[in-house]
């Protein structure tokens, strides 16, 4: 696992060097998300780079999407980056999009793996009961269609959130914020290589919800991964780092 670093008010795991991709996790995500693809990308002559989120530490009035969109843009220019490489799953995409639209200039190229932005059914059409992990289990399962993804400490993790009271709210504020800024006509001007990387049995952002990125966005390829959910990184981390290499070096990116 790699170090986490503390740099005044951001966290971060950073590995190799070259041009930057920023991995973007999701809402119940955690920065070990992409640990395949740092160690994966930082050997490839990229600098691999994965910020933690202020999902939960943001006042509550600005907790929303444009909150996080922002916050990533601080971080990026903290970091003296120029151009760099989003690469968001879940509420991570639907930031990258968000940061393409309001930053135009400072993106290379944007990898989608089901993306909010366009559908959102997260925890389903409840928010999930508070103190039964069991359910919440059932749930985080849900997610993948390879359940050992779904670890006990994963398992763990979105259960403790669920149960911390503030926790729970910012996550639902975020959750509202993320159907409130659909980006549908957003997308259809963007200028911007787009990697999308779909499970076929994703029941988060289905199918067709990929479809209908694919048909929005001008410049974009889509990527299928079968016997897979919502986390496509983490499901299948070998077959999508293969996608997504061989798309960075048809786009000439790096």
């Amino acid at each position: 696992m790699s170090t986490l670093i503390q740099d005044g008010p951001y966290e971060y795991l950073s590995e190799g060097s070259g041009t930057p991709i920023i991995f973007l996790h999701g809402l119940m995500g955690t920065l070990s998300n992409f640990q395949n693809q740092i160690d994966y990308f930082s050997q490839k002559g990229y600098e691999t780079v994965v910020p933690l989120l202020p999902l939960y530490s943001m006042p509550l009035p600005t907790t929303s999407v444009t909150s996080l969109t922002k916050f990533l843009k601080k971080f990026v220019d903290h970091r003296g980056y120029g151009k760099v490489v989003l690469v968001g799953n879940s509420l991570g995409g639907h930031i990258a999009l968000l940061f393409q639209k309001l930053f135009p200039e400072r993106v290379a190229g944007i990898v989608l793996a089901g993306s909010s932005g366009l559908y959102e059914s997260a925890m389903g059409n409840s928010y999930p009961r508070r103190g039964d992990r069991n359910y919440i289990a059932e749930r985080v399962r849900d997610v993948f269609a390879v359940k050992e993804v779904a670890t006990d400490e994963l398992i763990d993790q979105v259960f403790d959130t669920v149960n911390d009271r503030m926790k729970a709210i910012k996550t639902l504020a975020i959750s509202k914020s993320a159907i409130r800024h659909n980006m549908t006509e957003d997308i259809k001007k963007f200028d911007v290589p787009v990697c999308l990387v779909w499970g076929r049995q994703d029941a988060v952002t289905p199918p067709e919800v990929a479809d209908k990125f694919h048909e929005l966005l001008p410049n974009s390829q889509l990527n299928w991964i079968d016997n897979c959910g919502h986390a496509a990184m983490m499901e299948h981390p070998e077959e999508f780092n293969t996608i997504v290499a061989k798309w960075l070096q048809s786009a000439q990116i790096g």
